[in-house]
């Protein structure tokens, strides 16, 4: 079933247009996204694709072709972020206070027109193609959930793509190995004792235990070489009067790692960072961290086949595999924890960063977006286990 998938895209590019703006005037938030769901099942419906809702929004469409073979799966998240649109579009969002400004409206819009080319030639396509829609992205993770819903139940591979702002319209980035960081919450309580602020040789400064830790975990990455981390500290609470030693402090941050065996080791190391430098002043810590995305980190032999679907689609000059992983996160990861795949990266065209009010992707990454997953996905199919 070789394709000229470019070509057959360029030709919905229309169409996709269309979706897009249609998508980006109707920003939902993570778990609300009810009437992008509603969208996107019409659509797959109109192109002979049967969908189920395993959950909430959450929309899976299974595409079974006429040839046996292996089954790829591809995921589009659909949420939206709580930002007041900046862009000037004329198809800005009509929602106050939300709007798609990471490039989901370009995700969602990219599967669908993989699904349109790949469910035209359904009578020569080898196995089947399941298209993961996900809500909740930017929150809680949805993904996590979609996979406990059974969503790979059957799936042999797993592909996904986000925009960069950091590629030109039209190119296509692979990243082998370690790709976007973990992310862990952590909240780190200290207690020392009060004491009238005159007679503070009687108290224990839970305050200024506190003020100590925030260099020393910042310090961790410089600290503890090796695998690269970042740890940024966003809140810090103490006290509860001007004359009054602090008895309590409170802190709350952000560990973002690469790989899982970094991840605990940096976790643990900022366990005994805490206790230790609280000790110093004779206060105490206690460390709680809540485990968040674990990262992504594509497979070796998915991320070459979607560098030589992308060569053969695009040529090797809109092709770049990107040299140093991110420390922004994504619950893509999940997936990959069960399967194998690959995660890459489509030009936005847009030099803004994401999440900015006015990042607006290229329409054309859209329709570079569909036929590089049609690309990707037939090369998988096709290819022998």
């Amino acid at each position: 079933m070789t394709a000229d998938w470019m070509t057959e895209a360029e030709a919905l590019s229309g169409e996709l247009s269309a979706l897009r703006e249609a998508f980006h005037r109707m920003p939902e938030l993570g778990n609300h996204e009810w009437k992008t769901a509603e969208r996107i099942e019409a659509y797959l419906h109109a192109c002979g694709i049967p969908t189920e809702r395993p959950f909430g929004t959450a929309v899976i469409g299974r595409l079974t072709g006429a040839l046996p073979g292996k089954t790829a799966a591809l995921r589009a998240d659909m949420d939206a972020l709580p930002l007041t649109e900046a862009t000037g579009a004329p198809f800005a969002s009509e929602t106050p206070g939300v709007m798609h400004a990471c490039g989901h409206d370009i995700h969602m819009t990219a599967a669908l027109g993989a699904a349109k080319l790949l469910s035209a030639r359904r009578e020569s396509l080898q196995g089947s193609v399941v298209f993961l829609f996900q809500p909740d992205e930017e929150g809680d993770g949805g993904a996590q959930r979609m996979i406990e819903a059974g969503c790979l139940d059957g799936v042999d591979a797993v592909f996904g793509a986000h925009v960069s702002p950091a590629l030109p319209a039209g190119c296509v980035g692979v990243r082998y190995g370690k790709f976007y960081a973990a992310s862990d919450v952590f909240h780190i309580t200290v207690r020392g004792k009060s004491a009238h602020g005159a007679e503070r040789e009687r108290g224990i400064d839970a305050l200024e235990a506190a003020a100590r830790l925030v260099p020393a975990l910042l310090a961790l990455p410089e600290t503890f070489p090796g695998e690269r981390s970042v740890v940024s500290v966003g809140q810090l609470h103490a006290g509860t009067a001007v004359n009054i030693v602090a008895e309590r402090a409170e802190l709350s941050g952000v560990l973002r790692t690469l790989g899982q065996d970094s991840r605990a080791a940096m976790g643990e190391r900022l366990t005994e960072t805490a206790r230790r430098v609280a000790a110093q002043t004779g206060a105490s810590a206690e460390v709680t961290l809540h485990g968040s995305y674990p990262g992504v980190v594509n497979h070796d032999d998915m991320t070459r086949l979607a560098q030589e679907a992308a060569e053969a689609l695009l040529g090797a000059d809109k092709v770049s595999v990107i040299p140093e992983p991110t420390m922004t996160t994504e619950d893509f990861g999940y997936f990959l924890l069960e399967r194998p795949g690959t995660f890459y990266h489509l030009g936005a065209g847009c030099p803004l960063p994401l999440h900015n009010a006015a990042f607006l992707p290229e329409a054309s990454t859209a329709v570079t977006g569909a036929a590089m997953h049609a690309a990707v996905i037939e090369r998988f199919l096709s290819t022998n286990p």
